[in-house]
C-alpha cells in the first residue's frame, strides 16, 4: 500500500488504470480533461487518443467493449448532449467489458456554458451512477463501478463536479488487477432492431430492482444516526462532494451519504422516520431533492428548490453551514477588496489578429453579424474586441451563421476554432455548401486545442482537404497567416470573401502561443 497525493481527476485515472482499463476515450473539455491526460502519461499501454467528439469516444467505448475489455469514456457535462444518442442506447444493446461513462459537471460555470446536472442522463437511461464524495472515494469507487457494469452487463454513469475534480488529497493506492482478455460478444442484443430492441427493454427494466438492491447494500450509501433521540428535528441527506461539506461542520444531526444511484428508498425512508424535516445537500440541481419529496410524503423536505441551499453555483462548506444554522466566517469579495480581472486572450495569440482585422471590416457592412463558437476565442466577445454576436454550443457558429443568411442577414460571418470544426462544424459547412449559403466561415487554426490546455487538435494539417472535400470551391478556400504586419491581406482577404455570393472558407493558421513556447522550451532541453 502507498500513498499519492492526487486530483480528483488522477484518482479516477489511477483507479482505471488499476481497474484493468483497456482503452481511455474522450474529447478534452474542462473539469474532466486531466483523466485522459493523467493516463497518456502514465500508462503508454493503454490506448489513449482525443477522439473527435464525445460521441465518437462513446461510440468506440462501446466497440472496445463488446470485444470484452474495459473502457473508460470521459467528458465534461455538455459532452454528455453529444454522445446522448450512443449512450441512452447502449442501455438497451448492454455491454460485454466493463464501460464507465465519466461525466465531469462544472456548478458555478466556471468553464461552461450551463449548470446541467449529468444525473438527469442517468435516470433518463435507467442505468446505474455513481458519485464519489472525495478523492480516496473516486480512486475506490472506479473499481467498483466496472465491476458493476459487469455484473450488470450496462454502462455505469460516474459524476464528479469541478471542486471535487480539480482539489487534491491524500489517497491510498491498492494493488491492481491485468486487463480483460480479448473475447468478442456473439450476441444479437447488439443489433437494435426493433424486435430485438424491445426484448432488450425489458431485460434492461427487470434490471430497476437489481439496481436497486444494489444502491441499498452499498458501501457508498451509508446511514449515520447520530442522536439516540426518537424523532429529531432535521435529518441530511448528503450526495457526493456535499457529504464532506456536511462533515466540516461537525453536525450531530442523522446523515445518509449517497453515492450511488438509484436512491437507496429503504435508508432514505429510514431517516425519514427519525426525523422532522429533511436538508438535501447535492451539487448541481435538485435531482436528489425532488425524488425524496415523492419518498417521503408528510416530512418536510428542504434544499435548493425550497432556497435553503442557493439554486445556482456550485455548493460550498459555508453555503451548507449556513442551511445547517451555522453563521459563516467566510470572508466576502469586498471584504477582501478584491478587483475583478475578466479573462482576455493571450498577449501574442492569432485570434487576436484575427478579430482585430475583422473587426475592421465588418464595420464597413452595416447589417454585418458574426456567430461565435466554443474555443478560446470566444474571448473576442468581451473588451477590447467586442467582435461576436453568439455563442452556444459546439460548432453552432456555421449553420447560426447559415439560418441567419437564410433570414436574409448579409453578410454573416462564423468564426470557428480548428478542434471545434472538427468535433460538429464539419456537418453546419456541408449544409451551408448543399444550400449554396452566403456565408463567410473564419475556420481559426492553432493547431492545437488550446482552451483545454493545448491536447492534439484532429483536423491539423487537413483543413483544406476537409473543407474542399464537403464542397467549398477550392479559390474561396483561403489560408492566411494572423500577424499584425500581415494586416493589410487578412482584411483585403475577409473583404474579397465576404463579397462573393456563396460558401468561402478563411483560414488563418498561427500556433497558439503558450503551445509555440512549450515547443520551443521542450527543443532546448
Amino acid at each position: 500500500m502507498e500513498k499519492r497525493l492526487l486530483l480528483g481527476d488522477e484518482a479516477v485515472a489511477l483507479g482505471a488504470i488499476r481497474a484493468g482499463l483497456s482503452g481511455v476515450y474522450a474529447y478534452p473539455g474542462t473539469p474532466s480533461t486531466e483523466i485522459t491526460e493523467y493516463i497518456q502519461n502514465n500508462a503508454p499501454e493503454i490506448r489513449s487518443r482525443w477522439c473527435t467528439n464525445e460521441k465518437t469516444a462513446m461510440e468506440a467505448a462501446l466497440g472496445m467493449s463488446y470485444a470484452g475489455k474495459r473502457a473508460l469514456v470521459c467528458m465534461k457535462h455538455v459532452g454528455m448532449n453529444v454522445c446522448a444518442d450512443a449512450f441512452v442506447n447502449s442501455a438497451i444493446t448492454g455491454v460485454k467489458g466493463g464501460l464507465v461513462v465519466l461525466a465531469a459537471d462544472d456548478p458555478s460555470m466556471h468553464s461552461s456554458q450551463n449548470e446541467q446536472d449529468s444525473r438527469f442522463y442517468g435516470r433518463f437511461a435507467m442505468l446505474p451512477i455513481m458519485e464519489p464524495s472525495d478523492q480516496q472515494e473516486a480512486y475506490d469507487m472506479i473499481s467498483v463501478a466496472f465491476d458493476l457494469s459487469e455484473s450488470l452487463a450496462l454502462p455505469v454513469l460516474m459524476r464528479v463536479v469541478t471542486r471535487l475534480a480539480h482539489s487534491r488529497a491524500s489517497v491510498t493506492i491498492g494493488e491492481g488487477r491485468a486487463q480483460n482478455a480479448l473475447s468478442p460478444d456473439s450476441g444479437k442484443h447488439w443489433v437494435l432492431l426493433p424486435a430485438i430492441a424491445r426484448r432488450n427493454y425489458v431485460s434492461l427494466l427487470g434490471k430497476q430492482t437489481v439496481m436497486a438492491q444494489a444502491s441499498e447494500n452499498s458501501e457508498f450509501n451509508v446511514l449515520a444516526m447520530r442522536s439516540a433521540q426518537t424523532k429529531v428535528p432535521l435529518g441530511i441527506i448528503a450526495c457526493g462532494i456535499g457529504y464532506n461539506y456536511v462533515m466540516e461542520t461537525g453536525t450531530e444531526l442523522p446523515v445518509l451519504k449517497v453515492s450511488q444511484y438509484p436512491l437507496p428508498a429503504g435508508k432514505i425512508k429510514s431517516l425519514a422516520s427519525k426525523c422532522q424535516e429533511i436538508l438535501v445537500v447535492e451539487d448541481g440541481q435538485p435531482f436528489v431533492e425532488e425524488s425524496v419529496c415523492g419518498l417521503v410524503p408528510g416530512v418536510p423536505v428542504k434544499g435548493r428548490l425550497t432556497g435553503d441551499l442557493p439554486r445556482t453555483g456550485e455548493l460550498t462548506p459555508d453555503s451548507v453551514a449556513s442551511a445547517l444554522g451555522y453563521s459563516s466566517t467566510a470572508p466576502s469579495s469586498a471584504d477582501l477588496h478584491l478587483a475583478a480581472r475578466p479573462p482576455q486572450l493571450c498577449q501574442g495569440c492569432g485570434h487576436r489578429d484575427v478579430y482585430t482585422a475583422l473587426k475592421q471590416v465588418v464595420a464597413e457592412y452595416p447589417g454585418a453579424k458574426v456567430f461565435g463558437d466554443i474555443g478560446c476565442y470566444t474571448l473576442g466577445a468581451l473588451p477590447p474586441f467586442q467582435a461576436i454576436d453568439s455563442c452556444v454550443d459546439m460548432g453552432a457558429s456555421i449553420t447560426m451563421a447559415k439560418g441567419a443568411a437564410d433570414a436574409g442577414v448579409w453578410p454573416a460571418v462564423a468564426v470557428i476554432g480548428d478542434s471545434t470544426f472538427t468535433h460538429s462544424g464539419m456537418t453546419g459547412l456541408l449544409d451551408a455548401v448543399n444550400d449554396n449559403a452566403c456565408i463567410t466561415v473564419i475556420l481559426s487554426d492553432n493547431l492545437t486545442t488550446a482552451m483545454t490546455g493545448g491536447q492534439d487538435s484532429a483536423g491539423t494539417n487537413k483543413f483544406e482537404q476537409i473543407c474542399k472535400g464537403l464542397g467549398v470551391e477550392p479559390e474561396h478556400v483561403r489560408v492566411v497567416v494572423p500577424l499584425p504586419k500581415n494586416m493589410e491581406e487578412i482584411t483585403r482577404v475577409i473583404r474579397e470573401e465576404i463579397n462573393y455570393r456563396g460558401v468561402s472558407v478563411i483560414i488563418p493558421r498561427r500556433e497558439c502561443i503558450q503551445t509555440f513556447r512549450r515547443h520551443s522550451k521542450e527543443k532546448k532541453q
